[in-house]
């Protein structure tokens, strides 16, 4: 569903991204993680076609992002680190804003095309609610029925449990998962989180410095001793404890 081969990304002089290569397959969810700076949101961009790579390439469905952008977003859905919800629109015009640019819709298909996003996220009679009346869990799960809104076939998450406390951090990797489950979708969540990632993954990735140091099972990934990733595991194995 997703390939990208050895894409390279500079600002500048500065090498962000360093001839990265790997492929996310259908129905899989894969995790990028990696040390502060070590490339994960400039990677999201250019998936995404925000950005368009130096070097390599970005497939999505086997659709070029870079040589066509426009065909490959239409393949993706992203729900962003804060939602990113327009705060002068209701619930219902947030969730449909997109789907309205691209189809005209009575009243009463776009009553059941909301009914059964509302349902798959879990929120019901919201959709007269503004966004300042929600809270963070509400505006994550409003974001993700947003992204379905355009049945994308490739969902994108940009750290999903940022800001949000355990509990509703749990509530939403269930919902990651559920969402995959229920409607097939491949899933690339971006995300610091440890406790998060090892509840949702398939596969991790991890970024240092612009490279891909790991591409593998979160079993494996749990097992690393050494370097960046040791350091990582122990130090949430050391959290973990403290909160105990």
């Amino acid at each position: 569903m997703l390939k990208v081969e050895s894409v390279s990304h500079k600002f500048g002089e500065r090498l962000v991204l360093k001839d990265i290569s790997f492929e996310v397959g259908e129905r899989e969810i894969a995790v990028i993680m990696g040390s502060s700076g070590g490339g994960k949101t400039t990677l999201l961009k250019c998936i995404t076609g925000l950005l368009k790579p130096t070097s390599g390439s970005i497939t999505v469905d086997g659709v070029d992002v870079v040589a066509e952008p426009d065909l490959a977003r239409g393949k993706m859905g992203l729900v962003f680190q804060y939602a990113a919800l327009f705060d002068s629109l209701n619930v219902r015009d947030n969730i449909l804003f997109g789907l309205r640019r691209q189809k005209h819709l009575s009243r009463t298909e776009e009553d059941e095309v909301l009914a059964k996003l509302l349902d798959q996220v879990g929120l019901e009679g919201v959709e007269r609610m503004m966004p300042s009346e929600l809270s963070g869990g509400m505006r994550k799960r409003v974001g993700l029925a947003r992204a379905l809104c355009m049945e994308p076939q490739l969902l994108l998450y940009d750290e999903p449990t940022s800001g949000l406390d355990p509990v509703t951090a749990y509530s939403i990797d269930r919902l990651i998962v559920d969402t995959r489950d229920r409607l097939g979708l491949t899933s690339v969540v971006v995300s610091h989180d440890v406790s998060s990632i090892f509840r949702v993954a398939d596969r991790i990735l991890f970024l240092h410095q612009g490279e891909l140091l790991f591409n593998g099972s979160p079993e494996a990934f749990r097992s690393e001793k050494n370097g960046p990733i040791g350091e990582l595991i122990q130090k949430a194995k050391s959290e973990s404890l403290a909160r105990k």
